[in-house]
């Protein structure tokens, strides 16, 4: 409704260009079907920024800093629906961590927007460079990946200021609250937790694997890397490209001209996303390694499942099997819908249903082709990729004790 003031937008914008738009902003996506920049004012581009930050912090959390500031007690009940929103086992010290949370949130904003109108102010001035330094600030720490530019960031590929900052951003953002508190608490890594541990592990995997990759992939493609002469130049847009694709949905290159091959390789990256109680989207990192734990653990004919001296529970282990299996049935069920409405763009359907699903942002160019049915599917799978398909188990569920025990039996797998 407020996109939809005539002080919030300079041109035509229709309630479906509003929804989506919303939608994709308080999922922290970044899908856009028109040009932010041109389309919308600066009040309209606020209120864009207002719904990211509220996204990106998570209701939960924004709720109870609210109650927090008013001085008003918490409950039992908030408190379990912040540790679920928190992805905290523990009641203990969840405020603790919701501070945490705001303070990691002013110190990287602010910090961000300042060093990013060293290079925006120069070129925009004044105040419009302030105003997207702060705009993109907020976008990037919240894996958003919405810019006020029509081409992203592609006009600062090489720019030293866009590479180091905006990539800083969205790597904090999205690692998780967790994982920074354990960082910055001051303990050593032999303290640090097992979930900690393997985010970290799990990160400084996947960064090289895609940057790396997505180099050795577009290395020569006229309509990415190949448009720079200089190595350095190549290897910088390779950084930023192929950090940003998990979460971040930022580019510095044209998303539409990637070969296929570094589009699946970038679905497949989409899918798997961030940290949890983080910024990010997708089934997370932490789930990802657990399944290839479980999958090695399988092979090794071992009972038990352990990483760093700590073993992992089977409840864990069915967790990440059915958030796998819902996440997989999600994607291909909108990937179906989506071939249907619209007929032979099947890896560009895919590309976007999975940045979707996995609140990324970028796609090959047809989000602003989507008919009525195609919006409606990908803010269905912006908002679930966003709450959690475990959420979404949770609430159709109902929980119930088994009164009788049955004899076991074997089927036959694989």
């Amino acid at each position: 409704m407020a996109l939809k003031l005539p002080l919030a937008h300079t041109g035509a914008l229709t309630w479906s260009d509003a929804i989506f738009t919303a939608t994709s902003a308080v999922t922290v996506t970044g899908l856009v079907v028109f040009d932010v920049g041109a389309q919308l004012t600066w009040f309209g581009e606020f209120v864009v920024a207002f719904l990211i930050q509220l996204g990106g912090l998570g209701l939960m959390t924004f709720a109870v800093l609210i109650l927090a500031a008013l001085g008003m007690p918490l409950g039992i009940t908030g408190q379990v629906f912040l540790r679920e929103d928190l992805n905290h086992h523990s009641m203990h010290r969840l405020l603790g961590l919701a501070g945490t949370v705001l303070r990691v949130v002013l110190v990287c904003e602010v910090a961000g927007a300042l060093l990013l109108a060293l290079t925006f102010v120069p070129r925009l001035g004044l105040a419009e460079g302030m105003w997207a330094a702060v705009f993109h600030s907020i976008s990037a720490f919240n894996n958003a990946g919405f810019s006020t530019f029509p081409d992203g960031l592609i006009g600062y590929a090489t720019d030293p200021v866009v590479n180091s900052v905006i990539p800083a951003l969205f790597i904090i953002g999205g690692i998780g609250f967790v994982v920074m508190r354990d960082v910055t608490g001051g303990r050593p890594p032999q303290a640090w937790s097992l979930h900690t541990k393997i985010m970290l592990l799990g990160t400084g995997i996947l960064i090289p694997w895609s940057v790396l990759g997505f180099a050795a992939l577009e290395w020569n493609n006229p309509g990415t890397l190949g448009q720079y002469d200089s190595t350095i130049a190549r290897l910088v847009v390779s950084w930023f490209q192929g950090v940003t694709t998990r979460t971040a949905g930022f580019n510095t290159v044209d998303i539409g001209q990637l070969h296929d091959d570094t589009s699946v390789m970038f679905i497949s990256l989409m899918l798997i996303g961030g940290g949890p109680a983080s910024t990010a989207g997708g089934i997370k990192v932490t789930t990802f390694v657990v399944m290839l734990l479980a999958t090695v653990a399988f092979f090794r004919r071992q009972t038990q499942l352990h990483a760093f001296g700590r073993s992992i529970g089977l409840e864990q282990v069915l967790k990440v099997m059915a958030l796998t299996a819902i996440s997989v049935l999600i994607v291909f069920i909108g990937v179906f819908i989506m071939t249907v409405a619209h007929d032979g763009q099947f890896l560009d359907i895919a590309f976007e249903v999975s940045s979707a699903f996995g609140t990324v942002g970028l796609s090959r160019g047809i989000t602003g082709e989507l008919n009525e049915v195609g919006r409606t599917v990908i803010v269905a799978i912006m908002f679930l990729g966003r709450v959690g398909p475990l959420t979404l188990g949770f609430f159709l569920a109902t929980r119930t004790t088994p009164r009788i025990r049955y004899p076991q039996a074997t089927i036959h797998l694989g």
